[in-house]
């Protein structure tokens, strides 16, 4: 498999035969990694790529920088509220990052420290197994934004913490911390932030050891009552999309620019 085709991913291998596939979104801005029109497609095919790799028995996810993502990017925003094209193809990609990661066969593992906002959330939670610093701050921005929560959050959130949870965090864009986030039930594990990468390659490295079709096909197993979710996701989807297409996002995208609270009228 060619992984060096991915610019905003740096992939290496480690492990013993290379089998897990380490994968870092790249901080393009020195600070935190952020989902741009490259970044976003990337991180949405990379789990075909991943499922498709023989030689791979396991992933990590983790960011670069100050934390491990930022969010989208502020132009590709501005983007989708101005042109459809550029909306229906980053939809579809929205939609492939989701099912793609359910669908892989792979077990994946993320490390998440510092912000976790955005498409790099998206596949932070849905990792088999999420490993978050204590003091990580966790965050769906999507109504701060103007939109509906759509890209993940109607598929796992409420079964992951609960519905009372989801929507406290999810309607008033509330952070959680790596801590809270444990304790709630968003997250497999939190660690100190000095832990949190032995940890996650420890958990990765019995996973590559382990029967692999044991832990394939119990995975494509639980990951059922992701897919019996999948009309309530695509339905938010879709209404999150829509909302690029309204006012209200082209104040939330102002109001981010302005570093100022969004007026909604």
């Amino acid at each position: 498999m060619e992984y060096t085709r991915y610019q905003t991913l740096a992939i290496t291998r480690r492990g013993a035969h290379g089998a897990v596939l380490d994968i870092q979104m790249r901080a393009a801005n020195g600070k935190l990694p952020t989902a741009g029109h490259d970044g976003h497609r990337e991180l949405a095919e990379i789990w075909r790529d991943v499922a498709a790799d023989d030689t791979v028995r396991c992933a990590v996810l983790r960011g670069e920088g100050l934390g491990f993502s930022g969010g989208g990017d502020l132009a590709m925003v501005q983007d989708m509220t101005t042109d459809d094209a550029v909306r229906q193809r980053v939809w579809k990609e929205a939609r492939d990052l989701v099912y793609n990661i359910i669908n892989c066969d792979k077990p994946i593992v993320s490390a998440m420290h510092g912000p976790a906002v955005g498409a790099g959330l998206v596949a932070g939670l849905l990792a088999d197994i999420s490993i978050a610093a204590r003091d990580a701050k966790i965050v769906d921005g999507h109504t701060r934004l103007g939109v509906a929560a759509g890209d993940h959050a109607a598929i796992v959130w409420p079964l992951l913490c609960g519905m009372a949870k989801a929507k406290y965090h999810l309607l008033l864009c509330e952070p959680v911390s790596g801590a809270e986030a444990e304790r709630i039930g968003l997250v497999s594990l939190a660690v100190d932030e000095a832990e949190l990468l032995p940890r996650a390659y420890e958990v990765a490295d019995r996973l590559a050891v382990g029967s692999q079709s044991a832990i394939r096909l119990t995975k494509y197993a639980l990951n059922n009552w992701l897919r019996q979710a999948g009309p309530a996701f695509d339905a938010s989807l879709a209404l999150e999309f829509m909302g690029f297409a309204g006012a209200d996002v082209r104040e939330g995208v102002a109001s981010l620019r302005e570093r100022r609270a969004p007026n909604f009228g």
